[in-house]
């Protein structure tokens, strides 16, 4: 069967908040031919199941609804076509999508392509930890749209795994949901959210911290009846509950870089990008979770902004660029994004550690140079760490690989 063929000026694959910052910012610079396509039956990516606050401004917070709303609401205005219960199976040719929806399947040929396909967090079977399959195990977005977006009931005592900012949030969701939160746990020997927050929990809410502990078993039949955990001295308790949460470890939702033989970064483990968001393949831009599993929406939006800049100028014939440098890091940081680099790239860099590091001194070095040396206060796992870029001016665009890595280390 013949797939019908259109064409638009730019496509952006993902509604979410770097999807939809880009499309709007897009249209209102001129664009003619927006779209965005996004899978879910509705627009606004993972803010929309985040009843909690934390988006907006300090100046104007909102919940992750309203946000989802109010990005949305821009991109419309500005003219952006947005299209959702609409997947992008494979690539038909360099700028070209085979797509499915509710109106069949079709070609849609672009100028360029944004990838905004976001990311999504491990379930328990890709964790592998052992036990039966019963009901009441969920990760925090099956969580989060169980109780927010169906109304649905969770079991009335939980186990929540892990104990970073989103854990905390599920953690919330499951208050919300009116169970009880019988403890957090946590391989780490402390939690990786703020003081103020870990504080919240455990004073006010009066929710257990287990660090140094792992679950190892899922414990029942038709419906979870508890966890077994194993401290790291080798004793293992019995945590009695219904309700188990999964929290972090996020993948990129790579599926169609991937297809498109896009160069992946082994870190992320999603597209490599330079500064300005430019894939390895000309015209194909990449932004958002997708990059770096998993950023604030506010961070999401802002790189939206930072692509719509260098789709605009790919679209009036800048030369893509083809002498970008390879960004890595040493151990015991895990990743870096953007992770290519040019001479002059302006914008910042975020990273993150596996270890917690007190004062740590990061060093950015190439071919043996010192280009720059910063001092953050702390590096904590599962927190982002930000990179300055004035720096990239020194690089040598015909040198090896630029490291960042942690001195003394």
């Amino acid at each position: 069967m013949t797939r019908p063929e259109r064409e638009v000026d730019v496509l952006v694959v993902g509604a979410g908040p770097a999807g939809l910052a880009a499309a709007a910012r897009l249209a209102v610079a001129g664009v003619a031919r927006v779209e965005v396509l996004d899978r879910e039956q509705h627009a606004g990516g993972v803010p929309r199941h985040c009843h909690h606050g934390g988006f907006g401004t300090w100046t104007h917070p909102l919940t992750g609804p309203a946000y989802a709303r109010l990005v949305l609401t821009a991109a419309v205005r500005a003219g952006a076509v947005v299209r959702t219960g609409v997947t992008a199976l494979d690539w038909a040719g360099p700028l070209a999508l085979n797509t499915v929806g509710p109106q069949g399947p079709e070609n849609i040929h672009a100028s360029a392509v944004v990838l905004a396909t976001g990311a999504r967090e491990r379930p328990r079977a890709a964790r592998l930890v052992p036990g039966t399959r019963p009901n009441g195990v969920y990760t925090t977005g099956e969580l989060q749209q169980a109780v927010h977006l169906h109304g649905q009931r969770i079991g009335t005592r939980a186990v929540v795994v892990g104990a970073e900012d989103v854990s905390y949030a599920a953690a919330d969701t499951v208050r919300a949901a009116g169970a009880q939160v019988v403890a957090m746990v946590t391989e780490l020997d402390q939690s990786q959210a703020t003081i103020t927050r870990a504080h919240h929990a455990r004073l006010r809410h009066r929710i257990p911290l287990l660090t140094d502990t792992t679950v190892t078993e899922l414990l029942g039949h038709g419906r979870l009846s508890g966890v077994r955990v194993r401290h790291r001295d080798g004793r293992t308790v019995q945590l009695a509950c219904d309700t188990v949460v999964f929290t972090g470890d996020f993948v990129p939702d790579h599926e169609l870089a991937r297809r498109g033989h896009l160069v992946l970064d082994p870190g992320t483990r999603g597209p490599a990008v330079d500064g300005a968001l430019h894939t390895s393949r000309p015209g194909v831009f990449a932004v958002g979770s997708v990059l770096h599993p998993v950023e604030s929406a506010a961070t999401a939006t802002r790189e939206g902004v930072r692509v719509a800049a260098a789709v605009l100028e790919s679209l009036t014939g800048a030369e893509w660029p083809r002498h970008t440098v390879p960004l890595v890091v040493e151990a015991p940081l895990r990743w870096i994004a953007p992770n290519r680099v040019a001479p002059g790239d302006e914008h910042p860099y975020v990273l993150r550690t596996s270890a917690l590091l007190k004062r740590p001194v990061l060093q950015v070095v190439q071919d043996g140079r010192l280009l720059h040396q910063e001092r953050p206060r702390t590096a904590v796992p599962n927190r982002t760490l930000t990179l300055a870029a004035g720096w990239t001016r020194l690089v040598d665009g015909a040198g090896g690989p630029v490291r960042v890595v942690v001195a003394g280390r």
